[in-house]
């Protein structure tokens, strides 16, 4: 697959940019609804994704090779589905061939997260949730 067409699977959910909080008993990890500084939360897209590493030094630049090591990475996500044998589902931008078509069928955090700075982190446990 050509890196463009790597690009053009992402739903763009932002569900990979919500910080996640990770069980140090079981391994278990948990997302929140509190977003990557970077995430625009009213749309749920990166506000600088070509230079995301410059500020957010850990972000995961998501590959075909790296992709099965990422099992926090969500159900939904589009690479996955793929990776797993999967078939996009109707609401994915390549099906509907409608950009904002994630958003509409509540399929994104677009309106639902937090920005990070917003929370503190005492407080992050009491922002677990399911998307």
């Amino acid at each position: 697959m050509a890196p463009g067409e790597w690009e053009s699977l992402c739903d763009r959910c932002g569900k990979c940019c919500v910080l996640k909080i990770e069980d140090a008993d079981t391994g278990e990890v948990h997302y929140t609804d509190v977003a990557c500084r970077l995430l625009d939360c009213d749309n749920a897209t990166c506000i600088d994704y070509q230079n995301r590493k410059t500020f957010v030094p850990d972000c995961i630049t998501l590959s075909p090779q790296n992709l099965e090591t990422l099992t926090w990475m969500p159900d939904s996500c589009a690479y996955r589905v793929i990776a797993e044998g999967g078939d996009l589902p109707s609401w994915h931008h390549l099906v509907s061939d409608d950009p904002e078509s994630a958003k509409r069928a509540g399929a994104t955090v677009a309106g639902r997260v937090f920005p990070e700075d917003s929370v503190d982190d005492n407080d992050m446990i009491d922002h677990i949730t399911t998307w």
